[in-house]
Order: C-alpha cells, then sequence, then structure tokens
C-alpha cells in the first residue's frame, strides 16, 4: 500500500497564497486569509517568511527558477543559427516552449501560476513588481536582444511593444485554451500543445519580422 506524504505547513501555505493570489490579487489577500486557506495559524507564515513579500517571492522563485534555466539553454542553441529568420523562429520557441512544457508537470507553475501572474502585473502593487522584475527582466533582456540581432533596423518601440503583445498571447494561451475549443465549435482543440506553440511561434515571428528594415 502506498503512503501519500501529507504536505508540510510551508507547502500548504505556499499552495494556498498562490491560489488565493490567483483568484483575488496580491492586494486584497491578508496574510490571515493565507492561514486560514491553508488551516494554519499567523504565526506560522510569519516564521516560515517573515512578509507577505517574501512569501510572495518564493512562490516566484520556485517557478521561475527552472523556466528561466532552461530558457536560458535553449536560447544559447538558437542564437547559433546564422539565418536571421530561422534564428528569430528559434529564439521564439526558445521563450515559449518551457512555459509549456513546464507547465505541464507544475514546475513553472501551470494555468494557476500563469493566471497569478497575469492579476498581479495589471495590479501595479509595489513589492508584486519589484518581485517580478527580479523573476523575469534579466531573461527578457537577454531574449530582447537576441531578437534585436535577427531583424536589423527594428526600433526599441517596436520591440518593447511586440515583446508585450507575446507575452500577452503566452499568458492568455496557457490560461484560457477553452476558448480556441469553443470558438471553433470543437473543430480546434485548444488543449493541443504543439499547435499552441506553433500558432504562437508564427504569430510572434510576423510581428517581429515585419519591424526589420530589410
Amino acid at each position: 500500500m502506498t503512503t501519500v506524504a501529507t504536505p508540510s505547513v510551508k507547502e500548504r501555505l505556499l499552495a494556498s497564497a498562490q491560489r488565493l493570489f490567483s483568484q483575488s490579487g496580491y492586494n486584497a489577500v491578508s496574510m490571515r486569509a493565507i492561514a486560514k486557506e491553508a488551516d494554519a495559524n499567523v504565526g506560522s507564515l510569519t516564521y516560515h517568511f517573515g512578509s507577505k513579500a517574501s512569501l510572495l517571492r518564493e512562490i516566484y522563485m520556485r517557478h521561475t527558477a527552472p523556466m528561466n534555466q532552461r530558457r536560458g539553454e535553449l536560447l544559447e542553441q538558437a542564437v547559433l543559427l546564422k539565418d536571421d529568420d530561422e534564428r528569430l523562429r528559434f529564439v521564439l520557441r526558445a521563450y515559449i516552449l518551457p512555459a509549456f512544457s513546464m507547465s505541464e508537470n507544475s514546475v513553472g507553475g501551470g494555468a494557476e501560476f500563469t493566471r497569478m501572474r497575469a492579476v498581479l502585473s495589471a495590479e501595479g502593487n509595489k513589492d508584486a513588481s519589484a518581485i517580478i522584475a527580479e523573476s523575469f527582466d534579466e531573461t527578457s533582456h537577454a531574449f530582447m536582444r537576441a531578437i534585436a540581432d535577427c531583424v536589423p533596423g527594428a526600433s526599441q518601440e517596436g520591440l518593447l511593444w511586440c515583446s508585450q503583445f507575446l507575452l500577452g498571447s503566452l499568458y492568455y494561451a496557457l490560461i484560457n485554451p477553452e476558448r480556441i475549443t469553443r470558438l471553433s465549435g470543437g473543430e480546434v482543440d485548444g488543449h493541443d500543445r504543439d499547435a499552441a506553440i506553433d500558432a504562437l511561434v508564427n504569430a510572434s515571428f510576423a510581428s517581429f519580422r515585419n519591424l526589420s528594415s530589410r
């Protein structure tokens, strides 16, 4: 008979906080609400994390560290390609693929963490914004440089806007795949990971490639 390990208090607090943040945002969720959701006391939160900001930071680092590492590994391979268009496609795939593949086993947080990221990004909370920057800015700059090398003459403004649109598309594809299935009357499977990745790469490639002066 296999014994299922009971999650520790710390793990329950992390899971409860992520669930509540994804539903209600960072600002509206109190330490007391997180503790109650985890069937723990507020003292446990203070003991393990010290503050709500530190709790959020640990949620981010658990999910983003392995995802960013994988993105970096794929990016190192992609930038070796000589042809600009081929390299651009592989750079975009290096960014998109880990978000899907790691969501499947929840290493990257899955749909719930992605939803939380989207909600927190819209809130503009000072603590959350700083944690988001810590988690993603270094990797984002690396990809921006790699993409810029693929589209000679592209303006920084254009690159930034296209990057923002790519991120929004990635969020929505992960969070709400059911919409594709519903709008197509079931002819297109929104949960088809490979199709979603290909569609995102193709759409993003077109928008970035259009920025090139060549």
